[in-house]
């Protein structure tokens, strides 16, 4: 599944085997925002799926930020 850009927002579902994967993603994703100090929101749901959603709220919609760090998340995925 591609980043879609919806409601000046970008998102995107990644699915794993299992609770342990899902989280452990998350806890991958928090060194690339941290290191760009921006800040996904991160909803894990149905135990092994992981929504994130990329806005740069500053500026009321999705920038070139966004698509940088949606790129460091897919290569953790």
């Amino acid at each position: 599944m591609k980043w879609e850009e919806k409601n000046n927002q970008l998102e995107k579902e990644f699915t794993f085997n299992n609770f342990v994967e899902a989280v452990d993603f998350v806890n991958r994703v928090k060194e690339p925002a941290e290191a760009m100090q921006h800040h996904p929101d991160i909803f894990i749901h149905s135990y092994k799926k992981v929504k994130i959603t990329l806005t740069t709220h500053s500026e009321g919609h999705v920038t070139l930020k966004d698509h940088e760090l949606a790129g460091k998340i897919d290569e953790l995925a």
